[in-house]
């Protein structure tokens, strides 16, 4: 296989330029390519409103060797690609099924690759299923009535169902998780295009269909799914998980049990520390969504609006140090998207973002985050950071009454509450209440903010501009606490895996789903299949 780098052409193009591209920069005719396959997909807007998209691909061709050597060209090369490979079953006996604890993306690829594996595993949700769920969630945004175990955080598909779907991931990945990740949404109902594209996502109307699809895979293949069943209690005997409870009275022997828990089971959290489950304290990062018109942000990113129905909505990445010494960045940055009431638990209020996959909302919003370490946390305890998240929420549902807490970005500069929104019409899930949130967060945050902010001004114009709007708080970017695991992925405890998010080893939908496989693997490694 040939493989071609930077292969540029006009944001208009057709297929059959993209073939004859091919073909000229192998200085071959276009009937001698025998098949063409798109690796990567970018945008190259360095030169805007000149914009193009910029390719990988792969080509198959006659005497390879020969067309490379003669071409001389540093972005032609051949290339053998390596499939990912799923290891073989290990000589273990298992008494039991393999118990996986989360139907997130940790749990639910952890629960297809080993059902397809033959180990028929029973994947435990303490929320519900993704229909009931959602409707669950819709009736909070319009009456502001949570429900504490089926809400944006707990339930099938885990917290990423309410997002954008951002497939994105800077995890390094040699035996291709990451592609094995891709290959199995699309299989089960998601954009083919996302194999290829640089910045892939699903959105949360797609999503919801899939993960219902690779739940009735799970239990085709002989596992099987529990809807609101949290677990309660763990029984350890000398060193060894023994037994689990669900919703404190049914008990379940284990052999292998896989805590995809979420960055959210805060009690579950507590559960694990009382039982002296190795666990320790980590940085993450809070901060509040800013909400822009779509239009500007595509107009700062594109340079024009001509290719607006090609490319869609337009995203952006930002980052600052400020003199302070905090970085500033954005994360999960949603076009035309929305921003949500994402609270789960009762007097406490926390907000995520969210797009359908058309992204075709008015507004581009994104959270604007700063770091904050153990330093910052009240105590050197391994569950200070949950204590850190909750002290904010708790702030955030007191100053908004309950509601999403909002302001404008030049309110917030200023100190004052706001009393009326600005030319950028508020898009939100949820009810909401203007309020200072300038008051609400410690003054080394505040700070931060603004300053980046301010600094965002020379990268994307009008990004500080007074009535952007703010919405709070924004604490559950990653898990504040990691569960400690060796080098075969288990606990201190053993047949406990920590996996995902919650256990603090990934940072987003893909990035999960990859360490479920992971720990797929390790268990296929040790033991039989149950058939």
């Amino acid at each position: 296989m040939i493989r071609i780098n930077q292969l540029k052409l006009p944001v208009d193009h057709g297929k059959d330029q993209l073939l004859s591209k091919a073909a000229k920069a192998l200085k071959i005719p276009a009937d001698q390519i025998k098949s063409i396959h798109i690796v990567k997909q970018s945008v190259d807007a360095r030169k805007k409103p000149d914009i193009c998209f910029s390719y990988v691909v792969d080509v198959e061709t006659a005497k390879e060797s020969e067309v490379v050597h003669k071409v001389k060209n540093a972005n032609v090369m051949l290339v053998k690609e390596k499939a990912y490979e799923f290891p073989q079953p290990g000589e273990q006996e298992l008494k039991t099924p393999p118990v996986i604890v989360g139907c997130g993306p940790a749990g639910l690829f952890c629960g297809l690759m080993l059902a397809r594996a033959g180990y028929c595993p029973v994947l435990l949700e303490r929320g519900e299923d993704v229909d009931s769920r959602k409707r669950k969630v819709s009736d909070f945004w319009l009456n502001g009535i949570l429900d504490t175990e089926s809400n944006v955080q707990f339930g099938e598909g885990g917290a990423g169902t309410f997002s954008d779907g951002k497939l994105n991931t800077l995890v390094k990945d040699p035996v291709k998780r990451n592609q094995k990740v891709l290959e199995i949404l699309a299989e089960f109902g998601a954009d083919p295009a996302i194999l290829y594209q640089n910045k892939p996502h699903i959105g949360t109307d797609v999503l919801s269909g899939i993960v219902k699809n690779i739940r009735t895979e799970i239990i085709r293949l002989g596992g099987s799914v529990h809807f609101l069943s949290c677990v309660t209690d763990f029984k350890l005997e000398n060193g060894r998980l023994r037994e689990i409870t669900v919703n404190g009275k049914e008990c379940r022997k284990v052999d292998a049990l896989v805590l995809a828990i979420g960055h959210s089971a805060r009690d579950t959290f507590e559960i694990l520390y009382g039982k002296n489950v190795p666990m320790q304290q980590k940085s993450f990062a809070v901060g509040l969504r800013i909400q822009h018109p779509q239009k500007m942000i595509n107009l700062s990113q594109y340079g024009t609006e001509r290719y607006n129905e090609i490319l869609g909505a337009a995203s952006y990445k930002l980052t600052k140090q400020t003199s302070g010494g905090r970085g500033v960045y954005s994360f999960c940055m949603c076009p035309g998207g929305y921003v949500v009431d994402a609270s789960s638990e009762p007097g406490r209020l926390a907000v995520n973002g969210m797009s359908d996959h058309a992204r075709d909302g008015l507004n581009a919003n994104s959270a604007l985050i700063v770091t904050v370490t153990p330093e910052d946390f009240p105590n050197q305890a391994a569950l200070a950071g949950v204590e850190y998240q909750r002290n904010l929420e708790s702030l955030a549902y007191q100053y908004g009454g309950g509601k999403i807490p909002v302001q404008l970005y030049g309110d917030f500069k200023a100190g004052r509450e706001s009393i009326s929104f600005g030319d950028v019409a508020p898009e939100l899930k949820g009810r909401y209440q203007f309020a200072n949130l300038r008051e609400m967060l410690p003054s080394y945050l505040s700070e931060a903010l603004i300053e980046g902010v301010d600094g965002f001004e020379s990268m994307i114009k009008g990004f500080a501009r007074h009535d952007a709007i703010f919405a709070g708080i924004e604490s559950r970017t990653s898990s504040p606490v990691r569960i400690e695991r060796n080098s075969e992925f288990e606990s201190e405890i053993k047949g406990i895996f920590p996996c995902g998010e919650g256990a603090g080893y990934a940072g987003g939908i893909t990035s999960a789903a990859m360490d479920g496989i992971k720990i797929a693997e390790e268990i296929t490694r040790r033991y039989k299949p149950l058939k």
